[in-house]
């Protein structure tokens, strides 16, 4: 099950170099991006960056950054259950246009994310939590995108997000993370939607 004991250790050394890499450079070269967003988030909802914590690798958990798309006073569940009137305005542009991921550049560079792997879970996904440890995901560093993601599959479906999870760690490799990183630039998939 142990599924990224399959990587080569050239091949999960490589893709840890390209994480962070990207992430830095991601960082640096948008910073007046960054900027720009940071400074209208706070004329939003006076509280730009969202904190939220999630589950990790080997299932220890960290706090994934984003640009806050909700009003401060949303409860923290998974988006899918969040209706869409609790997106700001501003909120549905960075979630249209991705933007609002650009912070978790920072999760990549520290370790706690890859920009490729498993869309990381709250803590309280129970039902996606087992299916996940069933299959051994929690091996994999999660990611800002992946084969769900491209595929628009998300967490209302905790049984076929984790297969999903598992056919795409079972075959993981370098040629792979460029390919979802391409496939995410160029339009394909999403971060966590909501509905109503």
């Amino acid at each position: 099950m142990d599924c990224l004991k399959r990587l080569k250790p050239l091949n999960k050394s490589m893709i840890r170099f390209f994480d962070i890499l990207f992430s830095f450079f991601g960082l640096l070269f948008l910073s007046p991006v960054l900027l720009i967003l940071l400074i209208i988030g706070l004329l939003d909802t006076g509280l730009p960056i969202f904190s939220q914590e999630r589950v990790g690798i080997n299932q220890k958990p960290f706090h994934l950054l984003k640009f806050r798309s909700m009003y401060v006073n949303t409860h923290s569940v998974a988006t899918h259950l969040v209706p869409t009137c609790m997106i700001t305005p501003w909120g549905s542009f960075l979630r249209k246009s991705k933007l609002d991921e650009l912070p978790q550049l920072f999760n990549v560079l520290v370790g706690d994310m890859s920009l490729v792997g498993p869309r990381p879970n709250l803590l309280n996904q129970t039902d996606l939590i087992y299916e996940r440890n069933k299959r051994g995901i929690y091996t994999k560093r999660p990611g800002i995108t992946g084969l769900a993601q491209i595929k628009k599959i998300d967490m209302s479906t905790p049984d076929f997000l984790a297969e999903t999870d598992f056919k795409m760690i079972s075959h993981f490799n370098l040629l792979n993370y460029f390919k979802y990183i391409f496939l995410t630039i160029f339009g394909k998939g999403f971060g966590d939607r909501a509905k109503c």
